[in-house]
């Protein structure tokens, strides 16, 4: 019952900072920089920091140059807070859907010269983080979910 009660309680409490970005490339350090604090403050481990400052950083990358592709004055809003031995970042964006469960692994075994263009990003994504999600609809835009457990250097 104990742990019911702290659950409930780190639910009710927990404070997700929430920061908006403009969806340009030379912003890309103040994402990292804002996952990262948050990260640190919450005692995860250097190696973890820079995994989650990695896979931030590609998805951001990934809004900025594939769902904002063609549409200017872009936004990236970000929430990222920690409960339960959990990092929990939401990045959300008006632009163009793109599910990244849809790419399949790359073969990053082949040949460099005869690998199918694209994909690494996600890749990458999926290997530094513990969870990723993905929605998208009309009425509230794209928002992809990672999710670092803290403790696993992944």
């Amino acid at each position: 019952m104990a742990a019911f009660v702290e659950k409930m309680w780190a639910a009710i409490y927990f404070k997700m900072n929430k920061s908006v970005f403009t969806a340009h490339f030379e912003i890309l350090d103040e994402i990292r920089e804002f996952v990262g604090e948050i990260a640190r403050r919450n005692g995860f481990s250097d190696k973890e920091i820079y995994a989650i400052q990695c896979a931030a950083d590609e998805a951001s990358s990934n809004i900025i140059e594939h769902a904002y592709a063609e549409i200017e004055n872009g936004k990236i809003e970000i929430e990222c807070g920690f409960v339960d031995g959990e990092l929990k970042i939401v990045m959300r964006d008006n632009g163009k859907p793109f599910d990244p469960s849809s790419i399949p692994e790359p073969n990053i075994k082949g040949d460099l010269f005869e690998r199918e263009i694209g994909g690494l990003g996600v890749f990458l994504m999926r290997k530094l983080m513990d969870k990723i999600s993905y929605e998208s609809s009309l009425e509230s835009g794209n928002k992809l979910t990672m999710l670092k457990i803290k403790g696993d250097s992944g």
